[in-house]
């Protein structure tokens, strides 16, 4: 028994030491994955640092919570940056779970379950964030989005969005750039298994990216998209590229590889020879070579490269900066600022031809990951202005890189929506376009059409343009709203007439309708409208507006001095028309006195029966029994056969007219007309 007793102890203490080994191999193997995980993550090798902490999470001991949470919490910070949203939930939870001690794993998990759509767990995981950290603007940001979106969803916006199934492979496709006169020439970043090169990216598990090219056939359809040609494509990573506006130098973001150092993004260039593309080179936009720089985008009128980078003095963790191209090199570099960028990260950048920013973030309230937003400059406040563009442009996932076909309204953009693994496809999308428009008709006041006009369109956006006019004398032009404008038409031989136009943002088209009767500087303009008490000087209440447009016609020609002309008919005796007549202009003269315009400026004329009206073109055409250039003096009107004739030529003569007397009032002499 004894010998036994000995016997049974070595047996057991043999088992223990291989269960203990077995602990100690576990030990030693979890470390091990953790140190090469963070050796891959230092250098921003993300997929497999993944890996490893995986490898690493799976060998740790369940009692073992604190390295549990942090290795859960390193596993699901490298899903996270390369988009494996679904695997970073898991990760952030077993964190949260563990009681990992940085309060970040909840805002982290909030926005992933965001960003796969999941409002409801999202809002509570922001809520208990926000607790603990009051106040943290992406976190309040977020919650409002995971309020919004649904709302958003149920009331779509006019986009329309497609996948376009010949653009995309199995693999990532993003950052769309159409070229071209016609729109006719696409460009696109890809991860597909025709990219260049056999090795797998250590970042995405990918091949690294490259840049292809496809273009339209006779048909108008996109042939099989292909590399494109030249040196331009490496064994590095290639892409998010954009063109200058004559289309022959291309910026594009490049990553070179280091395995002791991290990977920095940088903007290359690349010229065109024919179909070709030459070897990227370098653009030292600073000389800070720890910072990243990526997503160029040329404006509209090529003067300035907009770029993304976390170089110091953002924002954020990646800004939009700008820097100009001018003819002797490259500018200093300055940073968009508020409202565009944010706490958050702000990327892509893009433009529409008339000006429009185009750009991704993840900082701005929005429906999860990148969502896309237009930037507007309001050219009076000198500030831009962002909105989002909602759904179906906006969902769940990642949504950026827009491109635009011309000045319309449609293109192309890039979405990781639907995808499981987190890989982004292009779609097309088009927005059916909002045209307001104003149509205007200049003419002699109490005759007709001026085609010799001219138009001058003034607007606080910067507008200023001369229109010319249709032989009807009129013209259409698209007006935008919010915009004050102010149209002046102007012809030889009249005065100028001004009208004010703004409009309220509207989701129907508006035409509005703008009449410029213009006087002639030469003869007689009638008054329309001017109406005086029976038998008396005093105005009827109705005549101010008739009035009030004279005001304005003098105010917009302020070096005009006019006489003031009232008329009467035939009945009553001369003296007392003449009379009656002078009282009723000056009567006129004192109204336009009251609302400011000086005394210098009129001259009342009471005509009395002396001047009889001459017949218009216009009002022969209105009254069919008068001829152009008849005058109604008392002996035609008693010779027509019909009383109602009669009185209709009474009424004629019965009015009140203004002359131009002098166009340089004030301009010598202010005293003198």
């Amino acid at each position: 028994m004894r010998e036994n007793r000995p016997s049974m102890k070595m047996g057991w203490t043999s088992s223990s030491l291989v269960v203990l080994c077995v602990f100690l191999l576990q030990a030693c193997s979890a470390e091990n994955h953790v140190k090469k995980g963070d050796a891959f993550y230092a250098i921003g090798e993300y997929y497999d640092a993944a890996a490893e902490y995986k490898a690493a999470y799976s060998r740790t001991k369940l009692k073992e919570k604190e390295k549990r949470g942090e290795r859960a919490w390193k596993m699901a910070e490298c899903y996270r940056r390369i988009n494996y949203s679904a695997k970073a939930i898991g990760g952030y939870q077993n964190a949260v779970r563990y009681k990992y001690p940085d309060s970040l794993a909840l805002f982290y998990l909030a926005q992933m379950q965001q960003k796969q759509g999941n409002y409801k767990d999202a809002k509570l995981n922001y809520e208990a964030f926000l607790e603990l950290t009051p106040g943290h603007t992406l976190a309040s940001n977020g919650l409002k989005g995971c309020s919004l979106a649904p709302e958003w969803k149920d009331n779509p916006t006019r986009y329309s969005v497609k996948k376009e199934a010949i653009l995309n492979s199995r693999r990532a496709d993003y950052s769309p750039v159409l070229l071209g006169t016609e729109s006719d020439q696409l460009y696109l970043t890809s991860t597909r298994t025709q990219a260049t090169g056999n090795e797998i990216s250590g970042i995405t598990g990918t091949k690294s990216a490259d840049i292809f090219f496809t273009k339209k056939d006779d048909k108008g359809k996109w042939i099989p998209v292909e590399p494109v040609e030249g040196e331009l494509n490496s064994e590095y990573e290639e892409g998010a590229c954009c063109f200058t506006p004559d289309g022959s130098t291309m910026y594009l973001t490049r990553c070179t590889f280091d395995s002791d150092f991290p990977r920095m993004a940088e903007i290359c260039t690349s010229r065109r020879s024919d179909a070709a593309w030459s070897k990227a080179e370098p653009l030292e936009l600073t000389r800070d070579t720890l910072s990243s720089y990526a997503h160029p985008a040329v404006s509209p009128d090529g003067k300035w490269l907009y770029f993304v980078s976390d170089m110091p003095g953002g924002i954020g963790g990646l800004d939009i900066w700008r820097i100009a191209l001018t003819e002797v090199g490259i500018g200093g570099v300055e940073n968009l600022g508020e409202p565009i960028n944010t706490e958050g990260d702000e990327m892509f950048p893009t433009f529409r031809p008339n000006g429009e920013l185009y750009f991704s973030s993840n900082g701005h309230v929005g429906m999860g990951g990148l969502d896309l937003f237009c930037a507007k400059m309001d050219s009076v406040a000198k500030r831009w202005t962002v909105e989002n563009l909602q759904y179906p442009m906006n969902s769940s996932g990642d949504d950026f890189g827009m491109t635009f076909e011309g000045e319309s309204n449609k293109g192309y953009f890039c979405t990781s929506r639907g995808d499981a693994r987190g890989w982004d496809h292009i779609m097309s999308f088009e927005c059916p376009e909002i045209h307001h428009s104003v149509t205007g008709w200049v003419y002699e006041k109490d005759g007709y059409e001026l085609p010799d006009a001219t138009v001058y369109m003034v607007g606080n956006d910067g507008t200023n343009e001369k229109i010319g006019l249709k032989p009807d004398g009129s013209f259409t032009h698209e007006i935008k709203p919010n915009v004050d404008y102010v149209f002046l038409a102007s012809c030889p031989g009249y005065l100028n007439d001004e009208e004010e136009l703004r409009i309220e943002p509207s989701e129907e088209p508006i035409d509005t309708i703008l009449q410029f009767p213009l006087a002639n500087i030469k003869v007689p303009v009638l008054i329309r409208n001017v109406f005086y008490e029976f038998d008396s000087a005093e105005l009827t209440e109705s005549s101010t507006m008739a009035l009030d447009s004279l005001v304005d016609l003098l105010n917009e020609n302020a070096t005009v001095a006019i006489e003031l002309l009232s008329h009467c008919d035939y009945r009553g005796k001369d003296a007392y028309n003449e009379k009656l007549s002078q009282r009723r202009a000056e009567s006129v003269v004192n109204y336009l006195i009251s609302k400011g315009i000086e005394t210098g400026r009129l001259t009342p004329v009471g005509c009395g029966e002396t001047r009889p009206k001459v017949v218009t073109r216009k009002i022969a055409a209105e009254y069919p029994f008068l001829h152009e250039g008849e005058t109604l003096t008392e002996a035609f009107i008693l010779a027509l056969p019909e009383e109602e004739q009669q009185e209709i030529c009474n009424a004629l003569n019965r009015r009140t007219e203004f002359k131009v007397k002098s166009t340089t009032y004030g301009l010598t002499d202010p005293n003198k007309p």
